[in-house]
């Protein structure tokens, strides 16, 4: 059963690193409108630290975490057009150090302007 999990969080895992390809992908005129509306909602859902299943529910908590994500993830894939998906990867190997160095900044400039208006309040 151990061997069935650690795919699963493997798949996962992976599944994840997709989520900056999307973005280079979102961009590109050859990805019909309807993935592009797939993948808004599947790039916030992914980056949201609101989910679907609260993670304090046991089990269920990491489903959104374990099926959810990847599964709307690659259904995502599944509707762009190869080569557009493979110039995302591409773009995206290239500009990630970047990318999650920005993430992180962003990230933590908003926490702490969050702290600082509820110590002012």
């Amino acid at each position: 059963m151990s061997n069935i999990t650690q795919g699963l969080k493997r798949l996962a895992k992976n599944l994840k690193l997709e989520v900056l390809p999307l973005y280079y992908a979102y961009r590109d005129p050859r990805v019909p409108w309807y993935a592009k509306l797939l993948i808004v909602i599947e790039v916030g859902y992914a980056l949201s630290p609101i989910d679907l299943i609260p993670d304090f529910i046991s089990v269920l908590g990491y489903l959104d975490d374990l099926v959810l994500v990847p599964l709307g993830i690659a259904m995502v894939i599944k509707m762009i057009p190869i080569q557009v998906m493979e110039e995302a990867r591409q773009k995206a190997t290239k500009s990630k150090n970047w990318f999650a160095v920005a993430l992180i900044i962003v990230v933590c400039i908003i926490l702490v302007v969050l702290v600082l208006l509820k110590v002012i309040r």
